[in-house]
């Protein structure tokens, strides 16, 4: 197995000032080599620190380290000298380089008036001072980017923005050495299940019981997570262990078979805008603020199903705009199973559309009472003059967390409602 590790360099992403967007993109590239990633590490633009996060992945036995950042043409920019150090490499003035960064500079010398051409050399002969031996790749931006056999991992050097960064590693992938390391690597797979409605503690129940019943699952590398209230289980696996997730699958689907809602990684919200194919909807909503109509409309295209939406909060509000009865606030209340159908209906009607969601709830922090506290939401999804589902929930969790999670819940009840089939 070829393994890898990425270094992402800069004190303002260590601070979280700017959120690394490279490691992450680069972790599904090298995925799609077949490179495992071993070690994604974000260091201060500190000689010393960049030094020894490199010998720790030398240490690690790690084939391949990928390093963004550094490479700008001011006094903090030292990846370049500290990779050289690092592979042992006398560090040179690339001579035709620094001409190739010169005209690009001066190309862009329109917005630099005040600079002279001097000055543009001054600044920037340090980005054409490359380890000796090393494998030039062209700038995208101005900064060239590198590729630096050592004695151990091979290391390939790559500007910080991502503009840069993600067309320099497209070349750097089908450039020696790299071509050949990753042509090795061999493949790996990446397959994805979805659960709702399980607690992650199950799944680990479940996950220990396919093993005990002759599962390899030492030749998988499961991740679960919780996200949305939704459960992911993501699975990297080699070729060859392909009956070994077909056999996890079987052993999921057999404990899960009423929770497994996708086999294919498709997310619901993906399953709800193919179901709603030829179909219109509108919403009626109160504590989610307008989320689940933003959620429907941020599907590609999904807009010509979303007839609108009505956000109401105030009890005039949903009578005025979402056509509810006052007597049936004023019996049940606004949080209520009935306002919820009633908003479902009145989103029909007020938009004709096919289909309506009416959301009413407490969302928190304040407003919640013994019988209705934070977090109890009734929803409701309903075909115009057909079929219904109504449920009211307790969802744990702040304001975000409960409007959320009430989306969620909303999105698979009415994947459920359009698989039922219509009379």
């Amino acid at each position: 197995m070829t393994r890898a590790g990425i270094l992402v360099t800069g004190n303002e992403v260590l601070s979280g000032a700017i959120a690394d967007r490279n490691g992450p993109w680069l972790s599904e590239r090298l995925r799609g080599h077949g490179v495992e990633l071993a070690h994604t590490m974000v260091v201060a633009d500190r000689p010393a620190d960049l030094r020894a996060a490199l010998e720790f992945l030398a240490r690690e036995g790690i084939d391949l380290v990928i390093t963004s950042g550094g490479l700008g043409p001011t006094a903090d920019d030292l990846t370049a000298e500290v990779v050289g150090q690092f592979a042992g490499r006398e560090l040179r003035l690339d001579a035709a380089l620094e001409q190739r960064i010169l005209a690009i500079l001066l190309r862009n010398r329109a917005g630099w008036r005040s600079y002279s051409e001097e000055a543009l050399r001054a600044g920037n002969r340090k980005q054409a001072i490359v380890p000796a031996g090393a494998t030039i790749l062209e700038p995208v931006g101005t900064a060239p980017g590198l590729i630096v056999q050592s004695e151990g991992p091979l290391v390939v050097v790559l500007p910080g923005p991502p503009s840069e960064l993600r067309p320099m590693w497209a070349t750097a992938a089908g450039t020696e050495p790299l071509s050949g390391l990753l042509a090795r690597a061999g493949a790996l797979e990446q397959r994805m299940l979805r659960l709702f409605g399980v607690p992650e503690s199950e799944i680990a129940l479940s996950l220990e019981a396919i093993e005990r019943d002759g599962t390899a699952l030492d030749r998988l590398e499961i991740t679960t997570c919780l996200r949305r209230g939704e459960i992911e289980i993501a699975t990297v696996f080699a070729p060859a262990a392909r009956g070994d997730y077909d056999a996890l699958v079987a052993g999921i689907r057999a404990r899960h078979d009423d929770r497994l809602f996708s086999e294919d990684g498709a997310s619901i919200d993906d399953q709800v805008a193919e179901l709603l194919t030829g179909r219109t909807i509108a919403v009626a909503e109160s504590c989610t603020g307008g989320l689940m109509a933003g959620r429907l409309t941020d599907r590609a295209g999904s807009s010509a199903y979303v007839l609108g939406g009505v956000v109401a909060y105030s009890n005039a509000a949903k009578t005025g705009f979402a056509d509810v009865r006052p007597e049936l606030i004023e019996r049940y209340g606004a949080v209520s199973a009935e306002v919820a159908a009633a908003l479902a209906d009145g989103a029909t009607a007020r938009f004709g559309a096919q289909l309506g969601i009416g959301i009413t709830g407490v969302a928190g922090p304040g407003g919640g009472s013994v019988d209705k506290p934070v977090g109890m939401v009734c929803l409701s999804v309903a075909r115009l003059g057909g079929a219904r589902i109504d449920r009211t929930v307790q969802l744990p969790g702040d304001r975000g967390t409960v409007r959320e999670r009430t989306t969620t819940v909303t999105m698979h009840l009415l994947r459920r409602l359009l698989l039922t089939p219509e009379p």
